[in-house]
């Protein structure tokens, strides 16, 4: 060994020893991480992009219950880096293949005899990392108090945001800088939304899009939630830095803990370019592989439902009036005859399911009462044949999803769930949409606190267990687990076109900023495909879709799901059965995706390919403004030629005033081919794209402008 390293080696431990360190930098292509200790031995991290700042020096570590400073007094013991260039098949998704490439480095921490890792791993769009807490003698079972992980931002940046909510990510979006981000009056007003819980005016709910004054984007959030609470972000509105804040228990407590344990990654994309946060794979990637080893089961479908019915006020859950007199009111919806018509249209239409909700008793006693025993899952009203309808289903090549509404009783829920899912296999039934409206029992929970983050584990390991696909409403917002358990294929944990239904609706902009937001932890339950835009509601005939048709059929490309409702009635898409055409093709797994134009808040254009197939589907959408996007057709292959189905607005659509005005063109195009979209006020324009065969080739014309 040369006196330079002995030198080294001892001004390394010199510096452990007295609080300090050298910086420790991770790097994968333009983003950079930088990692040390301040002078007081807190943990602190920093991002950027090439030359720019996008995180400065920020803060790590906790206030325990058993050590309020497990933050400060730190000395770094070693360190480890590896580099890892990998792929990785999912079971289903936007693509058939993902490359997971990362520099990881791994930081070994100490205060005094306490021990703490932090792992970092960087990405060509961004870092995740997360906390490890050893198994180590004195730091056995604790409970965090507090998160200390900070996120100081380098400008009055614009945010998409909505209010920091320990129940509910329901609200519409607010469009503003980090400087006026106050969400108080928007919780009060928010009436529709059955429980609100957000006592900080400051924090907001993750995923946070936020773009930079220069044209920078940036998406902060976190991956793999497990066993912890799920992370909002207070906002200093005067320096621009955001601290994680976790949604306690009932006691206070953010977490309990045992070591050895992790907390889940906290990740922060960065791109110049918008359609790269879009097309970014790295919060899949940190989560773990899946936990399933047999996964053939797992089918994403299209579905219809007795659903729509409901929102609308056409018909009821409910059998009858009250809880206590069982006089049927004559509005229940899940009725036999009912259901057979919804099988018989699906049928027709080569739609694989139909969701029944209201079909089991309790409906009378289940909204706002805070009580237990409100439902069974196993019995049915009077006027709904259980036996008849999986016979009458089956014969026509279809199958009953399932719907177990726990209203906030998640307790009641995991005593019946062996009886819930054996049920369901029992009578055929592939798929559960589980429902949480109201308050959470036990008592002083939240939608989104550690207990019911692991409840819903526990009941997609459960439904794993009766190869049953979930469709979970109601929960926080997801953060990748549909990779580690890929029966957990969608969610609702926003604001989706029910509310059109039943409160002021969600505004023109709200499905161009869905994608940049909620879903970039995964697929959302939007339920789209509503074609009598206005007048549908018997209550209230004001109300109205805010998209025009058109718009409609391209959420079906735009807004990503496996599982994918058709949620009008079946005579509203007999009006125009020509654009109903796109919803009976269009599918819901994909080989490929190309984000092709976005902007949050403005437009956003998505092609995507069918799984084990040539053909392309693609959606454009805008905000209130029209406009005419230029679309390339380069992602097409060469050499090919394709019969371009085109669903668009008409020239004089708009979804206020004319909504449901389309036109359909038909024409040759190959990857040569770029298509001027105009997209109407709160409109869109959707595209089958198959392989022409010779017969097309000779008389359908190419594409002119």
């Amino acid at each position: 060994m040369t006196i330079r390293k002995i030198c080294l080696g001892l001004l390394l431990l010199f510096a452990a020893q007295h609080g300090y360190a050298q910086e420790l930098t991770a790097q994968q292509d333009r983003v950079k991480l930088t990692f040390a200790l301040d002078n007081n031995g807190t943990p602190q991290y920093a991002v950027y992009l090439g030359t720019q700042a996008i995180v400065k020096p920020s803060e790590l570590g906790f206030v325990l219950q058993e050590d309020s400073t497990f933050y400060r007094g730190f000395t770094v013991t070693g360190h480890e880096t590896k580099a890892v260039d990998e792929r990785w098949k999912p079971v289903w998704g936007e693509v058939n293949s993902i490359r997971n490439q990362y520099q990881e480095l791994t930081v070994h921490l100490q205060q005094g005899q306490r021990l703490l890792n932090i792992v970092f791993r960087v990405f060509a769009d961004g870092v995740g990392f997360r906390y490890e807490f050893p198994e180590q003698p004195l730091l056995n079972y604790f409970v965090v108090k507090e998160e200390r992980t900070a996120f100081r931002l380098t400008g009055d940046h614009t945010a998409f945001w909505i209010p920091g909510d320990y129940d509910t990510n329901e609200y519409e979006y607010t469009t503003s800088k980090l400087s006026a981000i106050n969400n108080r009056d928007i919780v009060a007003s928010s009436t529709a939304i059955a429980v609100r819980v957000a006592p900080d005016e400051q924090a907001v709910q993750t995923p946070l899009m936020l773009k930079t004054g220069d044209g920078l984007y940036i998406n902060i959030h976190e991956a793999a939630l497990v066993n912890y609470s799920a992370m909002q972000l207070h906002v200093n509105r005067e320096n621009y830095t955001l601290t994680s804040s976790l949604v306690p228990d009932p006691v206070g407590n953010l977490a309990y803990l045992h070591t050895p344990c992790t907390t889940p990654w906290r990740t922060i994309l960065v791109s110049d370019k918008a359609a790269d946060i879009l097309s970014s794979k790295t919060i899949l990637n940190l989560n773990e592989p899946s936990a399933i080893a047999q996964t053939d089961w797992i089918k994403p479908m299209k579905y219809v439902g007795v659903w729509w019915e409901m929102q609308t006020g056409k018909s009821t859950w409910s059998y009858a009036e009250d809880a206590r007199h069982h006089t049927p009111s004559g509005k229940h919806g899940a009725t036999t005859d009912n259901v057979k018509r919804y099988i018989d249209f699906a049928a027709a239409n080569h739609i694989p399911g139909v969701l029944v909700e209201g079909w089991n008793t309790g409906w009378e006693d289940w909204f706002g009462n805070w009580k237990e025993n409100v439902f069974d899952y196993v019995t049915p009203y009077p006027d709904f044949d259980v036996k008849g309808l999986q016979a009458y289903a089956a014969g026509k090549g279809v199958q009953l999803i399932m719907h177990n509404e726990t209203s906030g009783a998640a307790t009641d829920y995991e005593r019946q769930l062996d009886t819930a899912y054996r049920f369901m296999k029992q009578f055929g039934y592939p798929a559960v949409k589980t429902g949480y409206v109201g308050k959470i029992i036990p008592r002083g929970e939240h939608h989104d606190g550690q207990w019911m983050v692991n409840h819903y584990q526990r009941v997609t390991t459960k439904a794993a267990e009766y190869q049953v696909m979930m469709d979970t409403h109601e929960p926080m917002r997801p953060t990748g687990l549909h990779r580690t358990w890929p029966n957990w294929m969608a969610s609702e944990a926003g604001r989706g076109n029910e509310y059109n239904a039943f409160a002021n609706g969600n505004k023109p902009e709200h499905e161009t900023i869905l994608p940049f937001t909620r879903l970039i932890g995964g697929p959302m339950d939007y339920t789209p495909g509503i074609f009598k835009l206005s007048g549908y509601n018997a209550a209230d005939t004001s109300k109205r879709v805010h998209t025009t048709l058109a718009k409609q059929l391209a959420l079906y490309v735009t807004l990503y799901s496996p599982l994918q409702m058709a949620a009008d009635f079946p005579e509203n898409y007999a009006r125009y059965p020509d654009a109903f055409q796109f919803i009976r093709d269009v599918p819901v797994d994909w080989d490929d995706t190309r984000i092709l134009a976005a902007e949050p808040g403005d437009y956003i254009s998505i092609a995507r390919k069918e799984k084990g197939s040539d053909s392309w589907y693609l959606g454009a959408i805008t905000d209130e403004n029209s406009r005419t996007l230029e679309t390339s057709l380069s992602f097409l292959d060469a050499g090919k030629r394709y019969l371009v189905t085109l669903y668009g607005d008409a020239a004089n659509a708009d979804w206020y005033g004319n909504p449901e005005a389309y036109t359909i063109r038909t024409f040759i195009a190959d990857y040569k081919t770029t298509l001027q979209l105009r997209l109407a006020s709160g409109g869109g324009a959707a595209l089958s794209i198959v392989p022409a065969t010779p017969e097309q080739l000779k008389k359908v014309k190419p594409y002119r402008r």
